[in-house]
Parts: structure tokens; C-alpha cells; sequence
């Protein structure tokens, strides 16, 4: 063999640089996606471990703590069990989260079919400004909003002390607002428009294809953002906080004061000591709050695997 055809040889068994680089490339997309995934990991297997402490170390059952309604760490109840009962605030959690969704569900979806069958281009443009603007508002200051407002409003128009349920509902129906809204205006724009045409062809008038096509079809997608935005107010804490009351007892109505997990959490994990009974029922409080988002999480996968099957 020449020296010449040695020389092609190794130049064709030599990485080109393209191929390096996507050598690289893929290495340094799994070396990303593996620190992911050890970092969910690790804070899965944390907050369990610290979760768990109280129903392993201080032998609180689990009957007492999601079934007992009086919530003092510091005490004992009358049966000579620690007071740990959490189910006024998992109460109120799901109270301010499902009434805020449906309150909100129906003005997403009408704002979303606006904005894709309705509007100009310079209408739709204008709301999703809009709705962009509402995304990045703090939600201390959705707080200080519904301190101001919301609540003197309630406890005028219902009574009370104005501090419930029904003030978290408000806030969080507004902060939740445009996360339905932009994944529900997503879904509706991925509806094929050979299914509007066709539903026209049949003489179909826009409305029926809104409700009969362009809506069935989009129904996961729209189930998608609720549960998301359902996921988000339940996590939310600062602004609820602020309007809910944060009296650790079962709600009697929408306008007595109530508290959710996370305005526990937010007003109490500071006032602790590590390893006691308070600060290890507290994580226990945190433990119910990622065991709901891994829930909310499967229910989007089931969702959308439901949807992958019919189309």
C-alpha cells in the first residue's frame, strides 16, 4: 500500500469535526440530563427521609395526623397523643385550590377561544400582553392586593372578619388566570384547521365548530392546563397567607379563617428547631405537598396519554 493510500486510509478512519462536536454534544446532554435527575432524586429522597421522622421517631400514626383536626405540635391531645392533626389545613389547600379553578376555568377558556377564533391578530397580541403582564406580577403583590381589597370587601358584603377561604379563592383565581389561559390558547391552536374547514364545508356555523370540533378536540390540552393550574395554587403560599387567616382550625364556612400547608409551612418552619416534634411535623407538611405535585404530575401524563391514544 503507497503512502498515499495509507494517508486517505487514516484520514476516513479519523473523526471529522462535525463529529466531534456532536460527540460532545450528546456527552454533555447526559451529563445535564443526569445531574437532573440527581437532583430530583435527591430532594424526593430528602424531603421523605425528614417526612417520615415523625411517623418513625415520635410514633405520630398516620390516622392522627391526616384525619386529626387539632394542630398544636407543641401540645398533646386529651388521649396523650402530640397534636399534630393536619386535616384543616389539607382541607383548606383543596378548598381555595378546586373553587379557585372552577371560578377561573370558565373565563380561561372564554378568553382562549377569543384570542384564536375570535380576535384580530392586534386584539390577540393586546391579550397576550396582557396576559403575560398578570404571569409576571410577585404574588406578594397579589397579597397586598387582596389585603386591601378583596378582604374589606368580603367582610362587608358577607361579614365576618373578611380572612377565609373565599378571599384565597379570589387571589389565587386571578393568579392561576393566565396559566389555564396560555396553555388553553396552545391547545386550541393545535387543533388541525382542516377541522374547521370541514365542520364549515358541512355547514356548521362558527359557534357549533367552536363547541362541537374545535373544543372536543382540544379537551386534553385544556385538562392539561387546569390540572396545572390547580398545581400551582395549591403550591402557592405567600399570597394566600396573607388573606386566608392562618387560624390552624377546620373551616366552617368560606369566611371563617382557615390556612392551607403552605401558609403553615411559610409561618412556622423559621419558628422551629431542627429535629423536634414541631419542625419534624412541618416536614411532614411538606412531605403531603410533594406527594400532591407528584400526584397533579401523573393525572398531566394520564391526560395526555389518554389524548396521544384518541387522535
Amino acid at each position: 500500500m503507497t503512502p498515499k493510500s495509507n494517508l486517505k486510509t487514516q484520514k476516513l478512519l479519523t473523526k471529522s469535526k462535525t463529529a466531534r462536536y456532536e460527540q460532545r454534544g450528546k456527552f454533555i446532554s447526559v451529563l445535564t440530563l443526569a445531574l437532573i435527575m440527581v437532583i430530583v432524586i435527591g430532594i424526593i429522597g430528602f424531603i421523605l427521609v425528614k417526612g417520615s421522622t415523625m411517623f418513625i421517631n415520635d410514633s405520630v400514626s398516620l390516622k392522627d395526623f391526616f384525619l386529626g383536626t387539632n394542630w398544636n405540635p407543641g401540645s398533646t391531645t386529651p388521649s396523650g397523643q402530640p397534636a399534630v392533626g393536619a386535616l384543616p389545613m389539607i382541607v383548606g389547600s383543596f378548598g381555595v385550590t378546586l373553587l379557585a379553578a372552577l371560578l377561573a376555568t370558565p373565563f380561561a377558556i372564554g378568553t382562549a377561544i377569543f384570542m384564536t377564533e375570535l380576535s384580530s391578530k392586534k386584539e390577540a397580541s393586546f391579550l397576550q400582553m396582557v396576559v403575560e403582564l398578570l404571569v409576571g406580577i410577585p404574588s406578594v403583590v397579589y397579597g397586598f392586593i387582596g389585603l386591601t381589597i378583596v378582604v374589606p370587601f368580603v367582610r362587608n358584603t358577607l361579614g365576618g372578619s373578611g380572612f377565609g377561604i373565599l378571599s384565597g379563592m379570589f387571589v389565587l383565581f386571578v393568579m392561576i388566570l393566565p396559566t389555564i389561559v396560555s396553555m388553553t390558547v396552545d391547545a386550541l391552536k393545535s387543533v388541525p384547521n382542516h377541522y374547521r374547514q370541514a365542520a364549515f364545508a358541512l355547514g356548521a356555523t362558527q359557534w357549533q365548530t367552536i363547541w362541537k370540533v374545535v373544543l372536543r378536540s382540544a379537551t386534553p390540552g385544556i385538562l392539561t392546563a387546569i390540572v396545572f393550574g390547580m398545581a400551582r395554587a395549591f403550591g402557592e403560599a405567600l399570597a394566600v397567607q396573607m388573606v386566608i387567616g392562618n387560624a390552624a382550625l377546620m373551616p366552617h364556612s368560606l369566611i371563617s379563617p382557615a390556612s392551607t400547608l403552605t401558609s403553615v409551612l411559610t409561618a412556622g418552619m423559621g419558628n422551629t428547631v431542627m429535629g423536634s416534634l414541631q419542625n419534624n411535623a412541618l416536614w411532614s407538611l411538606a412531605l403531603v405537598l410533594l406527594a400532591m405535585s407528584l400526584i397533579f404530575n401523573l393525572i398531566v401524563h394520564l391526560i395526555g396519554r389518554k389524548g396521544a391514544f384518541k387522535k
